[in-house]
């Protein structure tokens, strides 16, 4: 049944969306983006990528599958408010255990639903992503008053939000069958498909906190590297910028996604810049720069690395190229080292909940790895 408690969504430059109330009521603060995926809401709002951010689905009904208990990317939802248009009244999936509306609520997570997310969708669009709140319940009060509250939260640009999200101790997914290699993960913010997708071949995953040093990658005896995705602005992220750099000194294979795709550029010496109002979706075109290949891919990113597709730069490490862009508007979306074994894309390759078309970059990674292993036997004389 559509619960009637009123709900209003305040944006910072006072456009106001009236609703009603879905999953927790009170009080919550963000910054507010759209996400264009038409599926995979439970994989959305369990990215830790989402961290801090009101998610507006531009997909006209939310929760038709309800919430299981097999699809979450991380041991929480992290979207600090929700959007929706048309909730489902009752979800219907074998799957299903209880409805999207049940879960947000049990996890404080304050939403707004009625909403014309097309009218808000184009006006953040026009305006930009901008901080926002919802309200519902008791915590309605006055526009200028709940306007103010917005206004006084802290901006995406400058927020270091990494540490928030990632893991307090390592962990390890071992790998499927015989293991093939062993990566270090350093946890930016890490989904739960990603070290499931590396252990399918034969990848033992050994995931380490943001806080680890050189020394505790290095103990992990590993084939290579891995840069997750992760919230927050990339300038702020001074110590996993340090840490690559290391790890490119040291020519260990290295393989970043999303954030990890920035924290790379910042290592290899490009700067970074917060977009309009960046890529949230699973249906952004990607074209590598080398084949012309077009790759539709899952993204969810509000900043990029300076750049132009399929340029060629200096770096500390040798020379590197913008390998792979977005054809809506010029965004890096992929760097190459050319001279250390080292590549990042903006996407995400494990794609929950799809598409697909970019999984065989982890093949790419496994391939890396191995051209590494074997031309260090082959300098080692064995």
């Amino acid at each position: 049944m559509i619960d009637n408690t009123p709900a209003v969504l305040v944006l910072e430059d006072g456009r106001v969306f009236r609703g009603h109330a879905y999953g927790a009521r009170g009080c919550s603060l963000g910054e507010v983006v759209f996400s264009t995926g038409m599926t995979g809401y439970q994989e959305t709002l369990t990215d830790p990528s989402y961290h801090r951010q009101i998610v507006v689905q531009t997909a006209p009904q939310i929760g038709n599958t309800g919430w299981n208990d097999e699809d979450d990317e991380s041991g929480r939802i992290w979207v600090a408010g929700y959007v929706v248009r048309d909730p489902a009244r009752v979800p219907s999936n074998w799957r299903s255990r209880r409805s999207l509306d049940a879960e947000l609520a049990a996890q404080g997570v304050v939403g707004i639903a009625g909403v014309d997310t097309r009218t808000l969708t184009r006006h953040i669009r026009e305006r930009g992503a901008m901080r926002a709140g919802v309200f519902s319940g008791d915590a309605v009060s006055d526009v200028a008053a709940m306007r103010a509250q917005v206004l006084a939260a802290p901006e995406m640009a400058g927020a270091d939000l990494a540490g928030d999200v990632t893991t307090a101790q390592p962990y390890v997914v071992p790998a499927q069958g015989e293991r093939r290699f062993r990566v270090a993960a350093l946890d930016l913010g890490i989904k739960a498909n990603t070290p499931r997708m590396m252990a399918a071949r034969g990848i033992e995953v050994h995931v380490l906190p943001l806080t680890s040093t050189l020394d505790d990658l290095l103990a992990v005896e590993p084939d290579g590297v891995f840069l997750s995705n992760g919230p927050g602005d990339p300038a702020t992220a001074d110590h996993a910028v340090a840490l690559t750099r290391q790890v490119l000194e040291r020519r260990v294979p290295l393989f970043g996604i999303c954030f990890g795709n920035q924290i790379l550029g910042r290592a290899l010496g490009r700067g970074t810049y917060k977009m309009r109002y960046g890529h949230r979706g699973i249906n952004i075109p990607v074209i590598d720069v080398e084949t012309g290949r077009v790759a539709i891919t899952a993204q969810n990113h509000g900043f990029a690395i300076e750049g132009e597709p399929g340029e060629r730069f200096d770096t500390p490490f040798g020379a590197a190229m913008v390998s792979h862009y977005c054809p809506n508007d010029g965004t890096v979306e992929g760097l190459r080292a050319l001279d250390v074994p080292a590549f990042s894309v903006q996407y995400h390759p494990e794609a929950a909940a799809g598409p697909h078309d970019a999984a065989p970059l982890f093949d790419d990674f496994c391939n890396l790895m191995a051209a590494t292993s074997a031309h260090a036997s082959k300098g080692a004389g064995l």
